[in-house]
């Protein structure tokens, strides 16, 4: 059985002078503003970039403790950001990747085993499989 999340977005108006509004299933984003000024300048609210960023880094984050825990190192703290790339390509834009930095703190774990079960949870994760973009990760074992 498939687990079903959903979001929705609402627009009004052209693509530069409009505004949009997303909501998701859970509630947290409710009515949540986003635009052109805030894809492309510095206005509060968010922007779909930004969503993948977070969607990444969370499923990523979730996924390597599950990797850790399973080879009985469950981790004290994991701390993944993602830097979402988006480029001109012809008439548009595409996102073109997305950069991994993680710090974690697993006691009793080896530097290099750390690195295995990071590349593994990379590859792994639901949005990583779902990303048509170069994925690249920087990992460090404090």
């Amino acid at each position: 059985m498939a687990i079903k999340r959903s979001a929705s977005a609402v627009w009004s108006g052209t693509g530069k002078e409009g505004k949009g509004a997303i909501t998701t299933q859970s509630g947290v984003l409710s009515d949540t503003p986003y635009g052109f000024s805030r894809r492309f300048g510095d206005e509060k609210g968010t922007n779909p970039e930004e969503l993948i960023a977070a969607a990444h880094a969370s499923c990523f984050t979730m996924a390597l403790a599950f990797q850790l825990t399973g080879a009985g190192h469950p981790p004290e703290k994991l701390e993944t950001s993602a830097e979402v790339s988006l480029d001109k390509e012809g008439e548009g834009f595409k996102i073109s990747a997305s950069a991994l930095t993680l710090k974690g703190k697993v006691p009793g774990m080896s530097k290099e085993d750390f690195l295995k079960y990071a590349g593994i949870a990379e590859k792994n994760c639901p949005i990583s499989k779902v990303l048509n973009a170069k994925i690249t990760l920087n990992a460090t074992l404090e």
